[in-house]
């Protein structure tokens, strides 16, 4: 963590909210808070943590960057 008043506290969650907000949320309208938190989860655990390209991680998607690393380990 850095100082109170650097950017960079909060730039990782900054950068996710972002993500969600643009690809899920304000392209979707939702019929009840039940079906919000099943599309904003299935966003999370499927497409953004298994399917999404990651710069941080060569701009590949995280499981397949971890299948990469176990096979070198």
């Amino acid at each position: 963590m850095s100082r109170k008043g650097n950017c960079w506290e909060n730039a990782v969650a900054e950068s996710f909210f972002y993500s969600l907000k643009v690809e899920l949320i304000y392209t979707e309208r939702y019929a009840t808070r039940e079906n919000a938190k099943q599309s904003v989860f299935q966003y999370i655990e499927v497409y953004y943590n298994r399917v999404r390209p990651h710069s941080s991680v060569s701009s590949i998607a995280p499981l397949v960057f971890e299948s990469q690393c176990k096979k070198v380990a």
